[in-house]
């Protein structure tokens, strides 16, 4: 089983290395196979790229009946599986470990400048600009949120930890499963990235799908799909098998997390009036996804530990937390247009 260096893991808190810590680093950097770097950097892209859909999402919800395609998370995991492949083609060894395992990540800025270019170019939506120019915005919005809303920022943030975890556990932490297992990580890998190809086209299908039926059946039957289906997921897996392993990923991936993710960037914004929608989905994104994919991502690695590599722990684990999703998409309000006939909320303050 692989574990990450304590020199190197302080590194990447910091930001930084200094000379003092480079031999060392080095050292256990080399030791390192270079799928595990892959999956370091899968993890850190994922996780910035999520922090940065939060103001996109909520500032780009306009109050329609469209819901906003959100890709960004997905592009971002083929930018992280694609670019250390690319360098080992064109690098030797030492300049991999000397300096290029830095390349990836700094590539990773060309995300921000082109998501801050978009931003600029695009409209502000009708109901934001209203708000501005009738100066109906709130003063201290995040206090609002909490004292009028705390049911639903509960109820959200635990609907979105089986997405959150789901991806965490589907693109890095299966990796490491692998490995503890002795499959064939070339498979993993390769039947991973077809998965999530697929879902860059399932999510707006399952946009437009909320918009016709609802965000809440979408959602709750996308919570269902990864729960049932992560049993079969892992024996598929076991079988080492590149078609049996495709298959589970394409259902737990491509259609399980397409349908929990792909309503979101609607649904949350919709529980909120326009004038503290963009502290509302802030509140319930940014501590759903620390908690679905950082604190219970960290608890999957240890489980993971604990369980000598076993499988049986980790969907034990998923099935609690679709439980917990569960409870939390039952008491959350629909709020599509299509279903409801109207907006859940309008932009005028009450």
């Amino acid at each position: 089983m692989i574990t990450l260096p304590k020199i190197v893991t302080a590194a990447s808190a910091k930001g930084d290395l200094n000379s003092s810590d480079s031999a060392e680093v080095l050292h256990s950097v080399k030791s390192l196979p270079q799928d595990f770097l892959t999956e370091l950097g899968n993890r850190l892209l994922t996780l910035a790229q999520q922090q940065g859909n939060v103001a996109q999402s909520a500032e780009s919800a306009e109050e329609s009946q469209d819901a906003p395609v959100q890709k960004g998370q997905l592009d971002a995991l083929l930018t992280a599986f694609d670019k250390p492949d690319s360098l080992n083609a064109l690098l030797t060894a030492d300049q991999m470990m000397s300096w290029g395992w830095r390349v990836p990540f700094l590539l990773s800025a060309l995300l921000v400048i082109v998501g801050l270019f978009i931003r600029l170019r695009i409209d502000e939506s009708p109901v934001f600009a209203e708000i501005r120019a009738t100066k109906a915005a709130e003063s201290r919005p995040l206090k609002e949120v909490m004292q009028t809303s705390p049911g639903l920022v509960l109820s959200g943030v635990a609907a979105k930890l089986i997405e959150a975890c789901a991806f965490a556990l589907f693109t890095v932490i299966i990796l490491a499963w692998g490995k503890a297992n002795q499959l064939d990580s070339s498979v993993l890998m390769e039947s991973m990235i077809v998965a999530v190809i697929l879902e860059i086209f399932a999510i707006p299908l399952m946009g437009a799908l909320s918009d016709r039926i609802g965000r809440k059946p979408v959602f709750l039957l996308g919570a269902l799909l990864i729960v049932l289906s992560i049993v079969p997921f892992f024996l598929a897996l076991q079988q080492n098998s590149y078609w049996l392993t495709q298959i589970a990923m394409i259902v737990a991936l491509t259609l399980g997390h397409s349908m929990c993710y792909a309503p979101q960037a609607s649904w949350f914004p919709e529980l909120f009036p326009t004038h503290i929608r963009c502290s509302g989905i802030a509140v319930i994104w940014q501590i759903g996804s620390l908690i679905g994919s950082g604190i219970l991502g960290l608890t999957a690695v240890k489980i993971l530990q604990v369980t000598d590599g076993h499988w049986y722990g980790l969907a034990i684990y998923v099935g609690v937390l679709g439980l917990i999703s569960l409870a939390g998409l039952a008491r959350l309000p629909e709020t599509a247009p299509g279903r409801r006939n109207a907006e859940y909320h309008s932009w005028q303050r009450r």
